[in-house]
């Protein structure tokens, strides 16, 4: 009875774990930013904003930042 407990244990700590790295995985691409164009940046109300070595990003007027394509 005590391996049983302890494998079904194993086993939930197991499920557990892969649960998480799923919804991990599933939450850092729904946070990463789409790409925007400069037209579609300039019609919602952005900015395009140049970094240097990095290229260009729209900063949008609610604070968030996409890169441009």
């Amino acid at each position: 009875m005590r391996m049983r407990r302890i494998l079904g244990l194993a086993l939930a700590a197991a499920t557990l774990a892969g649960v998480s790295a799923v919804g991990a995985v599933s939450a850092a691409g729904a946070a990463s930013s789409p790409n925007i164009s400069r037209d579609d940046c300039t019609a919602a109300g952005g900015q395009v904003v140049a970094r240097p070595y990095a290229g260009y990003i729209c900063t949008l007027p609610d604070g968030t930042t996409q890169a441009i394509t």
